[in-house]
């Protein structure tokens, strides 16, 4: 694309691509120097331009402006960087359903399940924590928000693809940092909001007013989707200029659920919309899961798919990794593994376990809790397990460069009663509970899910996964142990 297709009064060169990190800056490249929370991208310009940067951006004056490039001086780099990324690469958002998804919790699965369902009308792609996913194609993320320039280009693939719709995941830091400003969204949907994230955002009020900017700049034309049951999510409806649909179990709502029955393989409700009533049967278990489900139910109901086109399909979602997984290898006990790193997930998940663990048996669980992240929460952690569990493992969560036994000491702190050991070892930790299991117990695995990577002191390092260790260890220890005792 031609520079002056961009801006005004500017040479007609060409620009190959778009850059926020020197580092990466190919020759040919716009480069944008964005005020990150570490470093400031107006002291890397001279790498950027000895990398082959033609064009700079920048909204400070510079002190160095080598040869080569044309500077560009703006009052905001990011919201140039929005406009242009999306002019880029042909406004690709424009031509897709766009559902974003923002709350404490729920984000990756209701974007899932949107992506699932959808999926049976026209093809769907996904991006968010798990992956970045579209037709045969599935990568790694770097963030649950990517910045800018990842999402178009990738919305632009997806276009290219085929997909007519996307589900993302739209996280606090994404939208305080401006990284979905530009996106042209259909449905904005608010899951719940708990506490998290104050590490960065300082309180909880911040917190809510980071995720309510999804919904205040959302287009007039565009579809609110709110948990009615959730205190915030009025907050939100009271502010927003769009249409607003509601969803929830306890509070009136466009689309409530009730008769709810929950086993542990699924469950049963009666979907009331606009006065009639639907039997739901679902593969997805747990009360929380309702919540997501009906989320995405209306989103999908209020756009392009009929609830008699969607509810079919609600019986066989595709088990969505990390997420309240149920690990069977045959084993004769519960293992379930699960993304929960709030207080409000972890309870959740707990209650859950609560609920399909038979009296007499016990409940393990094994986590930890991320190093130089929201320290507050690491207490109630404690308490939330003292409370519903019978065994505590205490291990490694993304330690980063603090030491994990004063972290995992720290959580003891709101342990009171039950007896809890520290591994430092994630991989044995989990282990040791696999092992110790008895018949008709249940062993929780919390905190990082299908994530293949542990933040340490020197950087992201390999990790296998909690569902792959869960399932490598009950194969390799569980059987291997009961059949030498045989």
């Amino acid at each position: 694309m031609k520079l002056n297709e961009l801006f005004n009064n500017v040479p007609a060169i060409e620009i190959s691509g778009l850059a926020i990190d020197s580092r990466k800056v190919q020759k040919g490249d716009m480069y944008f120097c964005l005020e990150g929370l570490v470093n400031d991208g107006h002291s890397f310009v001279a790498q950027a331009v000895s990398n082959g940067a033609l064009c700079i951006i920048h909204s400070k004056e510079l002190a160095d402006m080598p040869q080569g490039a044309v500077y560009i001086r703006v009052q905001d780099v990011n919201a140039v960087l929005n406009e242009v990324a999306s002019r880029f690469y042909g406004h690709p958002s424009r031509h897709l359903r766009m559902y974003g998804v923002t709350g404490t919790n729920g984000k990756s699965t209701v974007t899932n399940i949107i992506r699932d369902l959808y999926s049976h009308h026209a093809p769907c792609g996904y991006i968010g924590t798990i992956a970045i996913t579209y037709g045969d194609v599935k990568k790694a993320p770097d963030l649950t928000t990517p910045d800018p320039i990842i999402i178009h280009s990738t919305l632009a693939a997806m276009v290219s693809d085929g997909m007519k719709a996307c589900a993302l995941e739209v996280s606090s830091h994404g939208l305080e940092l401006g990284r979905v400003e530009s996106v042209d969204f259909d449905v904005a949907i608010f899951t719940n909001l708990t506490h998290d994230h104050l590490d960065f955002h300082g309180t909880l009020e911040r917190y809510f007013a980071a995720k309510l900017k999804l919904f205040t700049q959302l287009k007039p034309e565009g579809i609110a989707v709110i948990n009615a049951d959730d205190p915030y999510g009025q907050k939100i409806i009271d502010q927003c200029r769009s249409r607003v649909v509601t969803y929830g179990i306890e509070q009136d709502a466009d689309y409530r659920a009730d008769n709810i029955h929950i086993d542990v393989d699924g469950s049963r409700f009666t979907l009331i919309h606009e006065g009639k009533e639907y039997a739901v049967s679902t593969n997805l278990a747990a009360l929380y899961n309702i919540y997501n489900l009906l989320a995405a139910i209306a989103a999908l109901a209020e756009t392009d798919m009929a609830l008699e086109d969607i509810l079919p399909w609600v019986s066989s979602i595709q088990q969505i990794e990390g997420r309240m997984e149920r690990i069977q290898e045959g084993q004769p006990f519960n293992v379930i593994v699960d993304f929960a790193h709030t207080p409000d997930g972890m309870e959740k998940i707990m209650q859950y376990g609560r609920m399909i663990t038979k009296e007499g048996h016990k409940i393990t669980a094994v986590f930890g809790s991320a190093g130089k992240r929201d320290t507050k929460k690491r207490p109630i952690f404690g308490e939330l397990a003292d409370r519903y569990c019978d065994r505590i493992i205490l291990t490694e969560d993304d330690p980063r460069d603090e030491d994990p036994h004063v972290i995992a000491d720290e959580i003891r702190t709101g342990i009171r009663h039950t007896k809890s050991i520290f591994i430092a070892d994630r991989y044995d930790a989990i282990r040791q509970a696999i092992e110790s299991a008895d018949e008709g117990d249940t062993v929780l695995i919390l905190g990082k899910g299908d994530e293949i990577f542990m933040y340490r002191e020197n950087g992201r390092a390999p990790w296998k996964g909690d569902h792959l260790v869960a399932r490598e260890c009950i194969r390799r220890y569980y059987f291997q142990e009961n059949a030498d005792e045989a």
